[in-house]
């Protein structure tokens, strides 16, 4: 709304209430000035401060004993409260309190609310002899007449479109009926809009919205439903207990102003590649732009379910070894298939012999060096750098307001992690460790940027950025070790499978155990038989792998193959349709 439009309604609804009426909010923000009145204003004064401060029960003690008697606490909270949710007040501010004879004080009240604007004027309370207030249910809202109670009629604006980051609409049209020319894959980020919660219903009605108005449910329809929908206009009515709306008198008015669009990082080509790349498999996709952290697309369970990372891991295990000087590229280790050095036997994927240099070791994904390699590297270490990669915080994707409507999981390490078992598991991303792809996209990210964690925002629309800043987390020298050592992966390591022709692809895999299968009837187990394990499937990349353009993490839960057969091929599609 331009200023000179908000200047005209701002005017029409104080030239409309000034005369007649205001309500009390639903939820306050501020305070209230009560002046000191003239002569003996007493409880009624009480009575203005106890309202501004919405002390119900404060008000409640000042009313004489029959009205207290006919109204009880309960039933006067109430009157108070539903006037305010259908005025649509947020802030109530008491002024003057006069006494005008032996039996009137008054009481000058400013209400700011949702949709009518900032609403002024004078309440008259009858008073008895001892000063104390005769109330009626009418006077919740001055400009009600006894017998009268609040009612309110709404009309709605256009609802905002979400866009990607060409301006191509990934929701828009009517609350009723969103469409995308993306389809399903613009669904994966925009989310839905529908029937509302019964607490949704609550803060809909009380910024303007009639009952069961649609809202956003899921995604950024709900993140940033607030901005997208607007603000409904309408009248505030006075109602005669034997009428209906249409018989109400008006106390103010004025006009919807359509909801503003939210433009967000996505790319609509990458978006799709991801959604189809995906397509069935229960599981999720995150694709950053390495130059600036934005997310590009996302699919699935792309931020919303920490699932054990596995072997992904690894990458920030040998960023800490390295940081330590625990360990150089040509360090040798045992081939073997597996070790108990750090309490616990630990057995390499498919019991197979690893080991070799450290750049093999990583390139090979040996759980048998990894896991002691945790352990020499310490706890507070580990957790350390797990922690400034991004782990144990909620990731930064919109700014706090937005975020928090969606209160995406944070990817966590245990802190503390207690004893080597624990402390080696972490290290291969198994035991506690949990995230999402979004943030083993964003491990993928810091490596690509020469050690430089950036923020993933969602959004590209100003104020609405995430807060957080970019985090160094190793050296540049460190990131180009770790990065040649995943470029290794890629070339001859687990991760062949994610190979593109002419482009150079920096990844890991990873395979992280859940449990034992459950056995279906008539399965029988030889003997010495151990049952299949449940796993889920991971590969996280950069590509090209000198000059980096995106990251991308895979994530496939109860897959059917480990990360190098079942999550690589995926990410290669997606690398491919985003260079």
């Amino acid at each position: 709304m331009s200023n000179s439009r908000a200047s005209r309604r701002r005017r029409r609804l104080v030239a409309r209430t000034l005369p007649v009426g205001m309500a009390a909010a639903l939820a306050f923000a501020g305070g209230a000035v009560v002046g000191a009145g003239s002569e003996e204003a007493g409880g009624a004064e009480r009575f203005a401060r106890a309202w501004s401060a919405q002390d119900f029960e404060a008000m409640h003690a000042e009313l004489t004993p029959g009205a207290r008697d006919r109204y009880p606490l309960e039933r006067f909270r109430r009157a108070y409260v539903e006037a305010q949710a259908t005025a649509t007040a947020v802030r109530v501010t008491t002024g003057e309190v006069e006494r005008v004879d032996d039996r009137h004080a008054a009481i000058d009240v400013a209400v700011d609310t949702h949709a009518f604007g900032r609403l002024e004027g004078r309440l008259d309370l009858p008073l008895d002899d001892e000063g104390r207030i005769a109330w009626e249910p009418h006077h919740v809202f001055f400009g009600l007449q006894k017998g009268e109670s609040l009612g309110r009629v709404t009309s709605t604006g256009k609802r905002g479109k979400l866009l990607a980051r060409d301006g191509t609409p990934l929701a828009e049209g009517p609350a009723t009926a969103r469409t995308s020319p993306l389809g399903a894959a613009a669904l994966a980020i925009a989310g839905s809009v529908g029937s509302p919660s019964r607490k949704q219903e609550k803060q809909l009605y009380a910024r303007g919205f009639p009952p069961g108005a649609p809202t956003g449910t899921s995604g950024l329809e709900l993140a940033f439903d607030e901005r997208l929908a607007g603000q409904p206009g309408g009248q505030l009515l006075a109602v005669p207990s034997d009428g209906t709306l249409a018989d109400g008198r008006i106390l103010a008015s004025s006009e919807p102003v359509d909801g503003r669009n939210v433009k967000t990082t996505i790319d609509p080509e990458i978006q799709q590649a991801a959604v189809e790349a995906l397509g069935g498999l229960y599981g999720g996709i995150a694709v950053l732009d390495v130059d600036t952290g934005q997310v590009l697309a996302v699919a699935g369970l792309a931020f919303s379910a920490p699932q054990p990372p596995g072997s992904t891991f690894k990458v920030i295990t040998a960023t800490a070894a390295l940081d330590e000087g625990v360990v150089k590229t040509g360090d040798t280790f045992p081939v073997e298939t597996s070790n108990s050095e750090i309490g616990r036997e630990i057995s390499n994927s498919h019991d197979s012999p690893c080991g070799g240099t450290f750049v093999q070791s990583f390139a090979k994904s040996c759980n048998t060096v990894f896991a002691p390699l945790g352990v020499k590297v310490g706890a507070e270490k580990l957790i350390e750098v797990a922690e400034a990669f991004g782990f144990n915080q909620p990731p930064a994707l919109m700014a706090e307001e937005a975020q928090a409507a969606l209160d995406p999981p944070a990817s966590t390490i245990p802190n503390p992690i207690e004893g080597d078992v624990a402390l080696g598991e972490s290290a291969i991303g198994q035991g506690q460790v949990l995230a999402t792809p979004l943030q083993m996209a964003s491990v993928a990210q810091t490596i690509a940027n020469g050690g430089t964690r950036l923020p993933t925002p969602i959004v590209r629309t100003g104020e609405l950025r995430p807060e957080a800043e970019p985090v160094e987390v190793t050296s540049p020298e460190t990131a180009a070790t770790v990065r040649d050592m995943m470029v290794e992966v890629v070339r001859s390591g687990t991760g062949t499978a994610a190979a593109l022709p002419d482009v150079q692809v920096a990844g890991k895999t990873g395979t992280a155990e859940l449990g034992p299968k459950a056995l279906q009837p008539g399965d029988q187990l030889g003997e010495g038989e151990e049952p299949e394990q449940e796993v889920d499937a991971w590969f996280t990349a950069f590509a090209p792998a000198k000059h980096p353009k995106v990251a991308v993490a895979v994530m496939i839960v109860n897959a059917n193959g480990d990360g190098g057969v079942v999550a690589a091929p995926i990410a290669r599609q997606v690398l491919a349709a985003a260079l």
